[in-house]
């Protein structure tokens, strides 16, 4: 089976999050840095070039390919910043109405700035996610 191409590596999650360009972008990354550091207890790894992501899960499909990915991680895109809540979205509604402007995926949510939202509801639905992700899978 073919490995996953995005890894866990040991770059630098200091230079990655300082070498963002754009300031307000820059000061939102640190912030949620710190959001995902405190709902997971874990200090942030690069995961390829581009993801930063705490603690991880080990996960094994029906076809029987497995591996270990991220509790929760983001990365700044250049449209947005992209979160990813490996716990998906379903059980979120209530939390989703309250957010603020964003758009998701299956894992992974979108939001332009901090500013967009309401940064209470997206710690919560991190701490959520979390905490699903080690109840239902092994983790680290």
């Amino acid at each position: 089976m073919a490995e996953l191409k995005t890894q866990k590596n040991d770059s630098s999650v200091e230079d990655y999050l300082n070498a963002i360009d754009d300031d307000q972008r820059k000061k939102d990354c640190i912030s949620i840095h710190k959001m995902m550091q405190d709902a997971t207890g874990k200090p942030g790894s690069m995961w390829g070039d581009s993801i930063v992501g705490y603690g991880s899960y080990h996960y094994i499909y029906k076809s029987g390919r497995e591996g270990d990915w991220m509790l929760v991680g983001f990365s700044n895109r250049k449209k947005s910043i992209s979160l990813y809540l490996m716990s998906g979205f379903s059980n979120y509604d209530d939390l989703l109405d309250k957010l603020g402007k964003h758009k998701t995926g299956k894992s992974c949510l979108y939001i332009n700035n901090l500013a967009d939202i309401e940064e209470d509801i997206l710690k919560k639905m991190i701490a959520l996610s979390v905490e699903y992700m080690r109840e239902n899978y092994e983790t680290n």
